[in-house]
């Protein structure tokens, strides 16, 4: 049986991975959508974690809820990239000066 501390030392692990990436590649918008996924995964992870430690089935069910949303985000995000990279042939958002105005 895995340890409730244990969990929560791979999320905070997870978490600490993508707040780190979110500020280090604030340029790559692929790896910076990587990193978001990475922070609400480690969400995810935590309230499975005390949803069954607690004996509550309301922390899965908000998970699937988080989930689509996921998805959705990363369907739109992605959606926007390709539209950008089409448009400006880079993902590199220090090259992106025209969005600025």
């Amino acid at each position: 049986m895995i340890d409730l501390k244990d969990v929560l030392a791979l999320s905070s692990i997870l978490f600490s991975f993508g707040i780190a990436g979110v500020i280090l590649h604030r340029r790559n918008l692929v790896r910076l959508l990587m990193c978001v996924e990475l922070i609400l995964l480690a969400v995810n992870i935590n309230f499975v974690a005390f949803s069954n430690s607690l004996g509550d089935i309301s922390g899965q069910v908000f998970v699937f809820f988080i989930l689509t949303i996921a998805a959705a985000e990363s369907a739109v995000g992605l959606a926007l990239i390709i539209t950008i990279y089409r448009e400006f042939k880079t993902v590199d958002l220090d090259k992106l000066t025209e969005l600025k105005e």
